[in-house]
């Protein structure tokens, strides 16, 4: 909808990780309050306990807002399908020579890598290697809360639950901070240039997973594991990290996007269909998927979360340095990038 205007895109993909940490905080405000039950009072069963009942409730509200929000999304843009002329030259040649013309999209997602460039190449690793650290974060962010900073289990007491409802907290935190680094994003891009914004945010974000790291083995050597609440300082310090952990993650949502828009238009494809790949395969590749609780590094690093955050905190410093010595470090205001 934005077709060429590079200017544009990187706004629009500000603004997309804006409303997405609007969301965010709304979201995470819902899934931190406990009352649920007593507002959807049909779904408290004798089968059903409060906390059951609030789960149920977060569910129907977000069938409700689903439903809302896309039939808003499917009414108001109006999309036009890509012609063919929109195709580069290269694809059209390829998809000419073709005698399988309409083949699925994927076969030409395929087809269009070995047109990349050398610099797109390096924001698509750098983009896998982002979202390797990130998983096992977006994964056992508030399971991390409720086990390694409230001594809790699943389960089995209070101090699990309070923990998950903190960490839910420090996610709406998370999502204020996100919210507000998005409206600063488009200066601070064109003042140090985006490829080196997006590798300073990546080295905080390992700096971060190092905090929580940290904070588990501080708990661990304390004693009020099992029968007591942790110290207000050690909810707050992690209630912090929550918080800072919003500025990478405002970047990851929007720059990857829009580097790789400006160098990627030539060959005829949208920002997304590429990138997004590299973005799965950080998933499927991510410590969070690949590192099981009991694995036998869990012994060097305490158990728990802490070795999918150990790696992921070697994945995110990687990926800062890359982003920094390999992405040219050019303002974000310049006119095109040509590859």
């Amino acid at each position: 909808m934005l077709e060429k205007d590079h200017r544009r895109t990187r706004v629009a993909n500000a603004y997309f990780s804006l409303f997405i940490a609007v969301g965010n905080v709304l979201g995470f405000a819902t899934g931190s309050y406990s009352g649920w039950f007593r507002i959807f009072w049909f779904t408290s069963t004798s089968s059903c306990n409060a906390d059951c009942a609030n789960l149920k409730s977060a569910f129907l509200l977000d069938i409700i807002f689903i439903a809302i929000t896309t039939y808003i999304s499917i009414t108001a843009a109006q999309e036009l399908p890509l012609s063919s002329s929109s195709r580069s030259t290269h694809i059209s040649e390829e998809m000419a020579e073709s005698t399988h013309a309409q083949e699925a999209f994927l076969w030409e997602l395929f087809g269009t890598l070995r047109y990349l460039s050398g610099s797109i190449w390096i924001i698509l690793f750098v983009t896998a290697l982002t979202w390797i650290g990130w998983f096992p974060f977006l994964l056992f962010d508030t399971d991390w809360m409720g086990r390694e900073i409230y001594g809790g289990k699943p389960n089995e007491g209070q101090n699990y639950n309070t923990g998950v409802r903190m960490g839910a907290l420090g996610l709406m935190l998370n999502s204020v901070v996100l919210g507000i680094t998005s409206v600063l994003m488009e200066k601070l891009c064109r003042k140090w240039g985006a490829g080196f914004v997006w590798g300073l945010s990546n080295i905080l974000m390992s700096l971060c997973f190092l905090l929580m790291l940290i904070l588990s083995a501080v708990v661990k050597h304390m004693d009020f594991l099992g029968h007591d609440l942790p110290p207000s300082g050690v909810v707050i310090a992690a209630l912090i990290v929550f918080s800072i952990l919003g500025i990478p993650l405002a970047i990851t949502y929007s720059v990857p996007y829009a580097l790789i828009s400006t160098r990627i238009e030539s060959l005829g494809l949208g920002q997304g269909g590429v990138i997004n790949g590299c973005s799965e395969f950080g998933n499927c590749n991510s410590p969070g998927y690949c590192v099981p609780r009991k694995w036998t590094m869990g012994s060097t690093f305490g158990g728990g979360n802490s070795p999918s955050l150990a790696v992921a905190a070697v994945a995110a410093f990687a990926s800062g340095l890359v982003a920094i010595l390999a992405i040219p470090r050019s303002s974000a205001d310049k006119s095109r990038v040509h590859t």
